[in-house]
């Protein structure tokens, strides 16, 4: 390999620590997709009083991926469920206005982060998330809405 290959790989390796770094330590990172939309990951704190800001505004939707049962089970106020596991899962999104703003939450994050890979595929604008989800969130003592009726 020659010596400007592995330069190339080291700069690399650089600029991704540096991005992890910078993302844990100031709690909200953006990353700009060429052509894809701006996704912003917020930790639990800032995302509740991102989404208690937004409350009212007719261009923010929550939305939890989990199963009917973990909605009931507790869930953000004033998300809508929209099944990760329903086989018209990728149909109900593509149903959403792809212009507004979603904050999307699963349990820890897997089914977010593929969530969201399916949202920028699909032209999405504006995706928040919370690093670990509801786990984090409610690790960090914030308030869940139990038993209502998912949507």
């Amino acid at each position: 390999m020659s010596a400007l290959k592995k330069l190339h790989i080291l700069c690399i390796i650089f600029a991704i620590l540096v991005l992890a770094y910078t993302q844990n330590c100031i709690g909200q990172h953006s990353v700009k997709v060429k052509g894809g939309p701006i996704i912003k990951a917020l930790e639990p704190r800032l995302a509740f009083d991102f989404i208690k800001k937004n409350r009212r505004n007719p261009n923010f939707v929550v939305i939890d991926i989990r199963t009917p049962q973990e909605f009931q089970d507790g869930h953000i106020e004033g998300a809508v469920n929209i099944d990760y596991y329903s086989p018209t899962f990728v149909i109900d999104l593509d149903k959403l206005n792809k212009t507004k703003t979603y904050f999307v939450y699963c349990r820890i994050g897997r089914r977010s982060g593929e969530a969201i890979g399916i949202m920028r595929q699909m032209g999405f604008t504006s995706i928040y998330r919370t690093p670990g989800d509801i786990v984090a969130w409610t690790a960090a003592g914030l308030p869940l809405v139990k038993g209502a009726k998912s949507t």
